[in-house]
Formats: structure tokens, sequence, C-alpha cells
């Protein structure tokens, strides 16, 4: 009974108010998206900043930027917006007229396998639908999703935090990419040219790549990394002309120069990976979010993709 006697001291619109001023840091933009006069939305800011004690957004030259406790209220401010419209309107989700902005956090790997159909099926679908792309470690995306500054995160996530639900999107493998004139046999990477080539290491913030050094490790076995960078798009333009060798994810090479890089099997056993799509557990009931989640599953399907044909594999000593 006290909790409700304290929400009937607040009026509910604010913080749809309170969204959309975060959202748009503007008054007048704010307003605009609301319907609402700009002197209405000055009132309601008043308001709101003696409601938390806090001035929410400050100015700054001729904008307005979030304060500390604008940022920590942002994230699920926005969560119980979405869980109270779900709430009243349980079967109203409409694609074709639902404004929201989600917030997605992959690799640019990720982006590239995902987000161009899906940016097409949501300017088909549903062209009210924004969103928000962010890239973080493995560990950073998960405790995206865990604070609720994420709304899905798209990666491989070998260990998957309880609160946290997830699907698989593709079973993935590792191929390796080579300047085709820099391989004597063009369908066969023998070991010991792999291990005497320097390479090229994809990273996130000193992550590496575990799955390579571990199977590399059971070799007792290592390489030597001539170039280290985080971007997977860049990659593969670095191999064109020189003696370097690529071990990535065999859809990253989709788009490769086929003239001048030739795609091989690795000449050891690194384990595929299923790449996922992770939510929380508390969203389970946000109809949009479960559109959006079943709209990154069909554009991340490419049962027809292959990356070297069948006669250039070779068994793995």
């Amino acid at each position: 009974m006290h909790q409700i006697n304290d929400l009937r001291r607040i009026d509910l619109n604010l913080l749809v108010i309170l969204d959309a001023l975060l959202s748009e840091q503007h008054v007048t933009r704010a307003a605009e998206c609301l319907h609402l006069s700009q002197p209405a939305v000055s009132h309601a800011l008043a308001r709101l900043r003696d409601l938390l004690g806090d001035p929410l957004l400050v100015r700054a030259g001729a904008s307005l930027v979030p304060t500390p406790r604008a940022l920590e209220v942002m994230a699920p401010l926005g969560e119980v917006l979405a869980q109270v419209q779900s709430l009243l309107a349980p079967n109203a989700f409409d694609p074709a007229t639902a404004k929201r902005t989600f917030r997605l956090a992959m690799s640019d790997y990720g982006a590239a396998i995902v987000l161009p159909e899906l940016i097409r099926t949501l300017r088909r679908e549903a062209p009210g639908i924004d969103l928000q792309i962010s890239h973080a470690s493995r560990e950073g995306m998960l405790e995206g999703v865990l604070n609720g500054d994420i709304d899905a995160a798209a990666g491989v996530f070998p260990e998957m935090p309880n609160e946290l639900r997830s699907t698989p999107l593709f079973e993935e493998h590792y191929v390796c990419l080579l300047d085709r004139n820099s391989l004597a046999d063009a369908s066969v990477l023998e070991l010991r040219t792999y291990l005497s080539r320097p390479h090229v290491l994809l990273e996130m913030r000193g992550s590496g790549t575990p799955e390579i050094e571990r199977a590399l490790t059971r070799l007792r076995e290592r390489r030597r990394v001539a170039v280290s960078l985080p971007h997977w798009s860049v990659a593969p333009q670095l191999i064109s002309g020189t003696d370097l060798i690529l071990t990535v994810a065999s859809r990253a090479l989709r788009d490769i120069d086929e003239q001048s890089l030739i795609i091989v099997p690795p000449p050891f056993d690194i384990p595929s990976f299923t790449f996922v799509l992770a939510w929380h557990k508390r969203r389970g009931s946000d109809q949009a979010l479960n559109w959006l989640n079943a709209q990154i599953e069909r554009a991340s399907a490419d049962i027809n993709w292959r990356p070297f044909t069948q006669t250039a594999q070779k068994d793995f000593p």
C-alpha cells in the first residue's frame, strides 16, 4: 500500500516526457515528438528536476547534456515504458506503425552478416523502428544486456549468464585467407607453412581470438602475429600482395577479391562455434523486441554460404 501511495503522487506522463528529453536532448524536438508545446515540456522538465533532485539535462553550448543521474536512469526508464506499453496493449504491436529505438550490440563481423538484410526488412515493414548499433568485447556486450544499456547482443558467447535468453543464429567455422600467388598448391595449406608465415590477428581490447590460440596450444605451437587490429572489415584488404595469413570466421570473407585472394581450410582443427542472439529474460513480454529478434534470425539465415569447395577440403592431422 505504501508503494501505491507513492505512485499516486507521480504523474506517470512525466516518465514519457523524460524518455523523450533524454533521447532528443533538446526541449523543442522532444515537444515535437510528443505533440506537446515547448512550454509544457519545459514545465515538465522542471517538475522532473524537483522530483528526482537532479538537473537531469544541463546546457553545454547550444545543446543539452544528460547528467550522470540522467544517464543512470535512461536504460531502466526505457525498459519500464516498454513493459507498461506491453501490459496495457499486449496485442497492439504493429510493425508498420510502431515507433521505437532499439540498441543492439555486435562486432563489425556480426553487423556485416545481420544488418544488410535486417535494415531492408525494417525500411520495408517497420519504417518507424530505429537502431543504435554499438561495438564492445564479448563480456562488454553481455554486461550491456544485463544492465539494460543494450536490448540485444549478437555474438559468440561461450558462457551465457542465467539472467539472459539466447537463440542460435548460425554455425560458423574458421578458414584461412592468403594471397593467391603466395600458395604453391592452390588448395592445401600445410601446417609448416602456416607456422612459418606472419599472421594478421583480429582482437577486441586485447581478447584476441581465443579459439585459434587454444587450438595451437593443443599442438604446442605458436604463430607470429605481424599485424594486430580490431577491425574485421579491413583485415582481408591487408592480405593481397603479401605473405600474411588471416585466420577468420568464414562469413567474414563473402566479398573478397577471388582473383588475388584464396580461401583454404586451416591445417589444424579449430572447433566451429555458434553465433547467437542474447537478450534479458525480463524482456520476454516485449512484443516489439520479440518481433525484432525474429527479424534478426531471418536476416542471419545464410544456409547456401560455402567458404570453399568440397574439393578444397582436406583431413585435419
